[in-house]
């Protein structure tokens, strides 16, 4: 695991690699994966030299886990829907700036970032970079999104994304050749790079020879309308937004600059990704990364994948395992071929409760906006009892906040409102009027109904509705009933956003590592995705045009210290608007966090090489795999292939 000491000094200065477009010096000479030779010698290819940038990324292999390796071989890894292709994104982690391992914001797809006063960003691009068909990647790309697809009306009707706007100013886009970039604004837009370096990333550019197709200004409209037809969309707009989604990564056809290339159309049970040709990264050996030349996603159901990886159908695997899996998987280790590693999670919460602020039902919104009722609902958690019980003990207990391995961590926002007192929970019950029971000693609403909590659930963690059982028991003792309601993730998070979910329990920060540096948008009312606040959120995220305006004071006062860290003039200053942020989330407790620190069990086969033993498990930043760079991941054969079998299958479901 990376040093708290350098992780937290090294976030100090991303800004400095930046203005130094810090790249290694290439390698001279190249060689190839032998899974394209053939290809090569018969000129569908050219030579690896003519396909690579003529300053490639020479990734760095120095750490004690990691050094040059081996081509070929087949990647599996299981995922529980088709829509998880997007993982590979995730996986890949190509960017056009991105985390390096000592979580250093720095180029990564683009040579070099100038960047002044944190107001004017000019992108340097590579020379002879080029899309996964062999088309050149240049200044056009930049050009089409922001003219054609960004300022369309037809394609992006709300507006320019808003990480591209400093409060309503757009931002100033020009090309300065082609092969250099610039996006400026009149005031400091510090969330630039962060975005771009981001999981799910802001894609700024768009394969324009392959979209120029289908769009209204470039190509015939009739050809336009019949091709929408024929995809079953209403017009040339819809079509063109269906094949042009980078991240979802859901259509073979599309160009991207990833590191392996999806080649299945769904619906499939399975999806065969194939190295990319013309990816811009090598060793220090000069070898054109990816080592291994394909990734099969096989999909099953996300409640058998922990048999399924038990059973040695897998090489890599973390999404859909739990901690409560890693029994059951040490056991089947051996003989199967693979390591069970636990890696820490970087998320504030493990499982956390969201009380939903903007609740249709009148009665609902006034008690999730009160605040003494989200601490009464806190206190009535017995997280030692989750931690002992669920967790072995290994976990933190812990409010949904930033976690010990933060700059920003302090003691007393984890611990707020955390002390398990059935007798002060009592008397805030008590206090807000709840004071009347039924026969059974569950208290009453003001109308005159049982107090009843309905915690909806997106369905895909039995590790929550475990969690949820222990809080049952626990507010029962305070006179609070909770029934969960699972459903399916579209359907939970409509339910939330319209306003129909009173509560819900999910996972909580996605970022619970963050330093002054990185910005507040999770604990600030800013985005819909915000389960607590969805339509303050929505809101601020369509500028007024849709959700509400916040109409609670310590919310109000998020949005301005929000406001106040993007015009911060130096760290110290965005620090100190941290710390008062936090301070307003731990007094309030907009959100129930539970357990944090829970070790995530990583499964590895025997064979691969350049992953750490221990590591960070985290979704921003991290893109889980991808802060371990999945391309430089390679296979061993000294030790055979692994076995696999089904009887793992039947001794996990027994």
């Amino acid at each position: 695991m990376i040093a708290t000491n350098r992780f937290l000094a090294a976030l100090a200065g991303f800004h400095l690699a930046l203005l130094a477009g810090a790249v290694p010096a290439g390698a001279q000479t190249y060689s190839d994966a032998p899974s394209l030779a053939e290809q090569v010698k018969q000129g569908k290819l050219p030579p690896v030299a003519d396909r690579l940038p003529a300053t490639p990324l020479v990734e760095r292999m120095d750490q004690p886990w990691r050094k040059p390796g081996k081509y070929g071989g087949e990647l599996r890894m299981l995922m529980a829907g088709a829509r998880d292709v997007r993982m590979m994104v995730v996986y890949g982690y190509a960017r056009l700036v991105g985390y390096n391992d000592k979580y250093e914001i720095v180029p990564d797809i683009l040579e070099k970032v100038d960047v002044e006063q944190d107001r004017v960003f000019t992108l340097h691009i590579r020379k002879g970079h080029k899309w996964s068909d062999g088309h050149p990647f240049t200044a056009e790309d930049f050009r089409y999104f922001w003219d054609d697809v960004a300022n369309n009306a037809r394609l992006t009707p709300t507006g320019v994304p808003s990480h591209l706007l400093v409060g309503t100013e757009k931002a100033k886009f020009e090309v300065l050749d082609a092969l250099t970039v610039r996006y400026s604004w009149s005031q400091p837009n510090p969330t630039f790079l962060p975005y771009l370096a981001a999981t799910y990333p802001l894609y700024i550019y768009r394969p324009a020879h392959y979209l120029k197709q289908f769009h209204e200004k470039y190509a015939d409209a009739d050809k336009l309308q019949k091709a929408a037809r024929e995809h079953g969309q209403r017009n040339w707009a819809a079509l063109h937004n269906l094949l042009d989604n980078q991240y979802r990564n859901d259509n073979p056809d599309l160009p991207q600059l990833d590191p392996w290339i999806n080649t299945t159309r769904a619906p499939s049970d399975r999806f065969v990704f194939v190295r990319n040709p013309y990816y811009h990264r090598v060793d220090p050996e000069g070898r054109q990364l990816p080592y291994i030349d394909r990734v099969m996603m096989n999909i099953a159901d996300g409640k058998i994948i922990p048999a399924k990886t038990g059973s040695g159908e897998v090489d890599l695997q973390a999404r859909n395992l739990r901690f409560d899996n890693y029994t059951f998987l040490r056991s089947a280790q051996k003989q199967y071929g693979f390591e069970t590693r636990l890696w820490r999670t970087g998320i504030g919460s493990q499982v956390a409760l969201y009380p939903n602020l903007n609740a249709k039902d009148p009665v609902w919104r006034e008690l999730n906006r009160d605040v003494r009722y989200r601490r009464a609902l806190s206190l009535a958690i017995n997280r030692h009892e989750i931690n002992q019980v669920i967790y072995y003990g290994l976990a933190q207990e812990a409010q949904n906040t930033v976690l010990p391995e933060s700059p920003l961590y302090r003691k007393e926002y984890a611990e707020a409102w955390t002390k398990f007192d059935l007798k002060e929970a009592n008397r805030l019950l008590d206090e807000i009027g709840l004071s009347k029971r039924d026969e059974r000693g569950f208290r009453l609403l003001p109308n005159g109904k049982v107090l009843e909590v309905i915690v909806e659930t997106a369905g895909e963690s039995t590790e929550q509705v475990d969690v949820l059982e222990l809080i049952r028991d626990s507010w029962a003792q305070a006179g609070i009933k909770l029934f969960t309601k699972p459903s399916q993730r579209e359907v939970f998070r409509n339910r939330i956003f319209s306003g129909d979910a009173v509560m819900v329990v999910s996972t909580g920060l996605d970022n619970g590592i963050p330093t002054p540096d990185m910005t507040p948008d999770e604990v600030t009312p800013v985005g819909q995705q915000q389960y607590q606040w969805p339509k303050w959120g929505q809101f601020n995220e369509t500028k007024g045009k849709a959700g509400e305006p916040p109409d609670l004071e310590a919310a109000r006062k998020l949005l301005r210290l929000h406001e106040e860290w993007r015009l911060a003039p130096d760290r110290a200053a965005r620090e100190k608007i941290w710390h008062s942020i936090l301070a307003i989330g731990a007094e309030q407790v907009y959100t129930i966090g539970v357990i944090a620190g829970v070790l995530q069990p990583v499964v590895v086969s025997n064979r691969l090489r350049n992953l750490p033993e221990k590591g960070m498990y985290n979704w921003e930043p991290g893109a889980h795999f991808g802060f371990y760079r999945l391309d430089g991941v390679w296979f061993d054969g000294q030790n055979g292939p692994a076995k696999t079998a089904t009887a793992g299958l039947k001794a996990a479901t027994q």
